[in-house]
């Protein structure tokens, strides 16, 4: 009986370290502009929300050669994001599934 104890506390200090580890993961990620044209708004949401949400780049906007340093870390311990790039010319750029935990940068071209 003892053994099952230990083994139960062993188990759920287990679960309590890989939880805490996962929310101590880095979602900063550096989104660079090499295109030709000034990205005028940015989204990033995670994979299950049903909404863009807000514009990252809020009244700024992020002209072509530069980069922006973003944290996804928005509380819910996610890790995959969509991301929506809106350029000056009018194109849209969606990409989805980016691991923002183990990517440090993603580049638009």
């Amino acid at each position: 009986m003892v053994a099952f104890f230990q083994r139960a506390i062993v188990a759920t200090l287990l679960i309590f370290a890989f939880a805490a580890s996962a929310s101590a993961l880095d979602r900063r990620v550096t989104i660079i502009n090499n295109t030709g044209y000034t990205m005028v708004q940015f989204y990033g949401s995670y994979r299950d929300t049903d909404s863009w949400q807000e514009d990252i780049l809020g009244s700024d906007v992020m002209p072509a050669g530069t980069s922006w340093n973003v944290n996804f870390n928005d509380g819910t311990g996610y890790c995959i994001f969509d991301f929506k790039a809106v350029f000056s010319n009018g194109e849209e750029l969606t990409d989805f599934g980016i691991n923002v935990c183990e990517v440090g940068r993603f580049t638009y071209n």
